[in-house]
């Protein structure tokens, strides 16, 4: 390894420390292809100093009053909009996501975050009940203790920070792992966090991967509680490690989305959200809608138009204001797409826009991992490549002829993550929506996101909520107090 490349360490105790066996894995930038820094490839030794520092923490951390960690917390939501342009930078080198959607999206959203919840825990209520003049109860909620929280690499700095404010914000210490892929905002959130006044140990993270850092942080019996983001199949092998351990768990997980076009929708809007919403952040958003329905008097009106409008999303370098669509995370989620792309024609799909990466961007980025925004059209509802996940800038749009079918068609899959329903009937926008499996329904919109409102997905999608009072409550022990009269 060069060792020229700057050195990511992890954050333990307040301190920058080396991880205990001096390795490192590169970081690469997806549009180049190249290292340009490196990770600290760290284990089990790691973790156990990062919990012995967030349990020296706990005790004064969790009994300092509400208002006080509300200020912490409010100086880091400050900081990070202090920092806005570079961070958006390092979010973009670090993904391959134009800059322009890491500045609009992934920092302001991270500071909301750490906003949100400073202020929420000074407006929190005590539940009490009178037992029929026999008893007063009062519900306590109290932090829990550590918490392991493991985010992915797509939304790195906004999903990351959307575990730890309210982690520590009801006053638990937290040992936080960001994917190795997507590691740099994560450690410039230390920097933020340690110049904001954040108690040492408060706040830990340890970077690594998942079999050597995120199993240690799952199996480790003092982390009692862990939220988990990420892909299923690794969320299912959490599960399976902290089911022994009884420990509580939040699995936020897979999608492949449903997005319904009726007849009777404002087909401007609809378009323009669905193209949105398919090819944002290259599709690499779990909430992206990948399966496109359209009511079948309206289908080839929508697929001329939209693909005519996802033909004009510029691809190009992410550092470039004017890109729209950016790189692939690495060259494995790349050959994955391509993978799909092929089984997709033979199932029997037509490529009705993309399908082939494209040529050189520039010079810069000659080597980087790129793919266009691909439709696909003639695929029967339930092939593979209408039911796996492919988390990348692929979409196929399929035909409905009744609002049961179409139910029908999004209900038939393992996921229920998220949903778009485009209608202007709000009879029929109530009923879809009420019908369909799935933790969120958009109704004429994508991607508006309240703080107070609960976020999940059934099935294979996850376990749990996150936002808002359900967060709150994740995060602490209810414990209820009965006083006899």
């Amino acid at each position: 390894m060069t060792k020229d490349f700057f050195q990511i360490r992890n954050f333990i105790g307040g301190q920058f420390v080396e991880p205990v066996g001096d390795k490192y894995l590169d970081n690469s930038e997806p549009a180049t292809g190249e290292p340009y820094s490196q990770v600290a490839d760290s284990g089990k030794e790691d973790v156990d100093l990062a919990v012995a520092a967030a349990e020296k923490a706990f005790p004064d951390w969790s009994k300092k009053p509400a208002a006080e960690r509300s200020t912490i917390l409010l100086r880091i939501a400050d900081l990070i909009e202090r920092d806005l342009e570079k961070l958006a930078r390092a979010e973009s080198i670090d993904t391959g996501k134009p800059i322009s959607l890491a500045r609009s999206l992934d920092i302001p959203r991270a500071a909301s975050n750490f906003r949100f919840f400073a202020t929420a825990i000074l407006h929190t209520e005590n539940e009490a009940h009178i037992t029929d003049g026999v008893a007063f109860n009062y519900t306590l909620r109290q932090p829990r203790g550590i918490a392991g929280l493991i985010s992915p690499w797509n939304l790195p700095l906004y999903l990351l920070s959307w575990k730890i404010a309210p982690a520590i914000a009801v006053g638990n210490t937290a040992i936080a792992k960001p994917s190795e892929l997507t590691p740099m905002t994560a450690f410039l959130l230390c920097e933020i966090a340690h110049e904001a006044g954040l108690p040492n140990g408060v706040l830990n993270i340890v970077h690594g991967t998942g079999p050597n850092v995120g199993a240690a942080i799952t199996a480790h019996p003092t982390i009692n509680t862990i939220s988990f983001t990420g892909g299923t199949i690794t969320g299912r092998k959490v599960a399976e490690a902290c089911a022994p351990l009884f420990k509580k768990v939040s699995l936020e997980l897979g999608g492949k989305n449903p997005n319904i076009i009726f007849a009777d929708a404002d087909l401007d809007a609809a378009i323009a959200g669905s193209v949105r919403s398919s090819f944002a952040n290259q599709g690499q958003i779990c909430l992206c809608g990948s399966r496109v329905f359209v009511e079948r008097s309206a289908y080839k009106h929508f697929v001329d138009r939209f693909v005519d409008q996802a033909s004009q999303l510029k691809v190009g370098d992410p550092l470039d204001e004017k890109t729209e669509q950016g790189a692939i995370v690495n060259k494995a989620q790349l050959d994955k797409i391509k993978f799909y792309v092929d089984l997709a024609q033979k199932e029997g799909g037509k490529i009705a826009l993309g399908g082939t990466a494209p040529e050189s961007i520039n010079d810069r980025c000659r080597n980087g991992y790129f793919f266009p925004p691909t439709v696909i059209t003639g695929l029967p509802v339930s092939c593979r490549t209408n039911l796996e996940e492919i988390f990348g800038p692929v979409v196929t749009i399929t035909p409905f002829d009744s609002e049961e079918e179409v139910i029908g068609y999004a209900n038939d899959i393992d996921y229920g993550l998220s949903s778009r329903v485009w209608t202007q009937n709000p009879n029929r926008a109530h009923r879809v929506a009420e019908k369909i499996h799935a933790g969120t329904v958009w109704v004429n919109c994508w991607l508006v996101r309240d703080l107070r409102v609960p976020f999940g997905g059934m099935k294979q999608s996850g376990v749990g909520r996150e936002g808002g009072e359900e967060a709150l409550h994740f995060f602490t022990e209810a414990k209820n107090v009965c006083i006899a009269k």
